[in-house]
């Protein structure tokens, strides 16, 4: 009898550890879920919550009237002033751009000729493409509106439709648009964006 007492205590431990286990592994897979499992974004990863927060927040008001594609470029001295136009497909955009050496590289790679970069849509809220070219960047982490033009990973740029939250360089932004008219612009297949020196 002090047998089976024996070996009903060994299974009955057994059974703990496994269980402790399989408590260890779930708690281990809701931690790696919540951080995010990586701190790289992937054109190729999903992200529902983002996409969610995105539509909830794209915005539809006005993006500003600032003077299309002019580079107020005062902390290059003398510099003369650069200018670059941008479209989306065949649709011309009107774009403030950002005083910044990614710029500042970004127009001199439009001075050699166009910039085209063919986009896919990515997460509901965004259309990004390869530049074909390292920029120089300088990234922060950044919340995102509906018209800001980003640089990822120092060679891809991003144009937005939604909103987004992570680490880029700003380019510019987007004016004279509505969130709507953003979306009809970005929102569905990928797009063609050319850049050009003015």
């Amino acid at each position: 009898m002090d047998r089976n007492i024996e070996q009903e205590e060994t299974l009955n431990r057994n059974r703990k550890i496994f269980i402790a286990g399989i408590v260890l592994v779930l708690l281990l897979l809701v931690m790696t879920a919540c951080s995010g499992g990586s701190s790289e974004k992937s054109p190729e990863s999903s992200d529902s919550n983002a996409v969610a927060g995105a539509q909830a927040e794209t915005d539809d008001t006005e993006n500003g009237d600032a003077e299309a594609g002019t580079v107020n470029d005062e902390a290059a001295g003398d510099e003369e002033e650069i200018t670059m136009k941008m479209t989306i497909n065949d649709t011309e955009v009107n774009v403030a751009w950002e005083n910044n050496a990614s710029v500042r590289a970004l127009a001199d790679l439009a001075k050699d000729g166009p910039v085209t970069i063919q986009m896919d849509p990515y997460g509901g809220f965004e259309q990004v493409g390869s530049i074909g070219a390292t920029l120089p960047s300088n990234d922060t982490n950044i919340k995102t509106k509906a018209g800001d033009i980003m640089l990822y990973t120092s060679d891809h740029m991003v144009i937005f439709h939604g909103s987004n939250s992570w680490a880029y360089t700003r380019l510019g932004r987007i004016t004279g648009k509505s969130g709507s008219e953003l979306r009809d612009l970005l929102g569905g297949s990928g797009v063609t964006v050319t850049v050009t020196a003015d």
